[in-house]
C-alpha cells in the first residue's frame, strides 16, 4: 500500500460531510464511508480489506491523554473476545503516523492505529466525529458488518471511555441475525436488524 496514504474516496460516501457538526454521527443503516489512511510510516489500511467482516471503528481525540491511552488499551486487552466475532478492530485519530507508531510501541497495542491526519480529520468529518472547536476526532464508535453497513453508533462525551459492552451488544446482534438468515435461508432486513441493536446494543 502507499506511504502515508489519506484517501477519500467520495464516490461511495452517502454524502459529503466534511463540515459536519459535532454530534452528527452516521446512523445504523447507512453505508460506511470508504476510506485509507496510514498507521505507521510504512503501513497503510483500507476499510475495504476487512471486506466479509465485521469492522469495530474507534474514533479518538488524542494518543498520550489518559481517557484515550484507556480506551484504547481496554480494546487491546480484549483482542481474543473480537476475534471470537472475526471483528477487526481499528482506532482513529487525527495524530500523525509517527505519533501512532510512537503510541502503540509505548503501550503495546496490537490493532492498526490509524492516521486522520491530512487532510486533518477528513475521514472524522465524513462519519460526523470530528470536533471542529478542538481539531480533533469526537470519541465516537461504529460496529460496521461484512456488508459495509453501519449497524450501531455511539457518541460518548470527550472525557468518558464508553467501554466496549455496546460494541459486543451489536456485534451479538449481527451474530444472531445472520445465525437467523442462515436458518431461514432469507435475507433479514437492515430495518430488523437496526430495530434489534436499537434495543440490545444501548451502552
Amino acid at each position: 500500500m502507499n506511504q502515508n496514504t489519506s484517501t477519500l474516496e467520495r464516490e461511495a460516501a452517502p454524502e459529503n460531510r466534511e463540515n459536519a457538526d459535532v454530534g452528527t454521527v452516521l446512523p445504523p443503516g447507512t453505508q460506511a464511508p470508504l476510506f485509507t489512511l496510514a498507521s505507521t510510516p510504512d503501513r497503510s489500511y483500507s476499510l475495504a480489506d476487512f471486506r466479509g467482516k465485521p469492522v469495530v471503528l474507534a474514533f479518538y481525540p488524542a494518543d498520550w491523554s489518559p481517557v484515550c491511552g484507556d480506551q484504547m488499551a481496554l480494546y487491546n486487552e480484549m483482542r481474543d473476545e473480537f476475534a471470537n466475532y472475526g471483528a477487526q478492530v481499528l482506532g482513529i485519530s487525527v495524530d500523525g503516523a509517527w505519533c501512532h507508531k510512537a503510541f502503540a510501541e509505548t503501550r503495546r497495542i496490537q490493532f492498526p492505529l490509524l492516521s486522520d491526519f491530512e487532510p486533518k480529520g477528513a475521514i472524522s468529518r465524513r462519519y460526523g466525529a470530528y470536533d471542529r472547536q478542538g481539531g480533533v476526532s469526537q470519541r465516537a464508535l461504529f460496529v460496521i458488518d461484512g456488508n459495509g453497513v453501519i449497524r450501531w453508533s455511539y457518541l460518548s462525551p470527550m472525557d468518558v471511555n464508553p467501554g466496549a459492552d455496546g460494541i459486543f451488544a451489536a456485534l451479538d446482534t449481527i451474530t444472531n441475525a445472520e445465525g437467523r438468515t442462515r436458518s431461514r435461508g432469507r435475507s433479514t432486513s437492515a430495518e430488523d436488524l437496526n430495530q434489534d441493536i436499537g434495543r440490545e446494543a444501548t451502552p
